[in-house]
Order: structure tokens, then sequence, then C-alpha cells
């Protein structure tokens, strides 16, 4: 079996910089990173009870944002993910848009065709499935 190739991305704008120049600017900084859009997920901590915010890769499928659990194949999930899991009601920002979404993580049934959205834009979700014996989940965020 062949390898996925791996496109190194250019980190010199990520974590909170990446989140504070998207905010201040309504993505008009931020939004396109490395060619592929992003958004701002505000979730609820389900430990502190806090807003916590990660900037994410996203696709659409019709009214629907995904965003994929990768951690770049770490062997655990992120923290927003374990969020999402204690408190499916979230927020996001697109651009200067906030949109308050319901998440929840594609069933088995639809997961290929939604790993392939995703990965359409962003191939390297490839690469970090095979970095990581977890099964990476996709999330659909659907507009509440």
């Amino acid at each position: 079996m062949t390898q996925p190739k791996y496109s190194s991305p250019d980190l010199t704008l990520i974590g909170s910089d990446h989140i504070n120049r998207y905010r201040d600017t309504d993505g008009e900084v931020g939004y396109l990173w490395n060619g592929v859009p992003t958004l701002l997920l505000s979730t609820i901590g389900r430990h502190s009870g806090a807003t916590r915010t990660s900037a994410l890769i996203f696709a659409r499928d019709g009214d629907d944002y995904l965003i994929v659990a990768s951690y770049g194949g770490a062997p655990r999930h992120p923290a927003w993910y374990h969020n999402l899991q204690a408190n499916p009601q979230a927020e996001i920002q697109v651009k200067a848009e906030r949109i308050a979404v319901t998440a929840r993580t594609a069933t088995a049934q639809e997961k290929p065709r939604l790993w392939q959205v995703v990965t359409d834009s962003w191939p390297n979700y490839d690469v970090y499935q095979t970095r990581t014996d977890r099964e990476i989940p996709v999330v659909v965020l659907s507009p509440s």
C-alpha cells in the first residue's frame, strides 16, 4: 500500500495568534490558512466550564460544516472534541459571521463519503490517519 503524500503546512499563523488575528479582522486574516478555509470553533470546557476556541480547517456538506478531530494524528482526540461530546452546543465564526451549531460525530455509514469531502480540501488528513491507531472522527456541525 502506498503511503499518502504529506504536504508540510506553513505554521507561521497558529494557535492563539491565528484565533486573535481571525477575530480582530473578521477572518480577513486567518480565514484562508495554507490555501484552505478555516473557522473558529468555540466550545464549553467539559471540566472548566470556560469557553475554549480553536481555529480549524473545515469543509461544507450542504448547510453543514465539517471538521476533523485529527490532532495531527496524535494518539488521543483533541480537547475540543471531548468538549463537544460533553456538550454538543457550540458556536462557530466563519469570516465575520457567528453561527450557533449543534455537533455530532459522523456515523460509520456516512463517514466514508464525508472523509472524502474533507480530504479533498486537506489531503494531509489521510496521512494523519496513518500516524494513529484511533479512528479519526469527522464532526458535523449543523446550524441550530
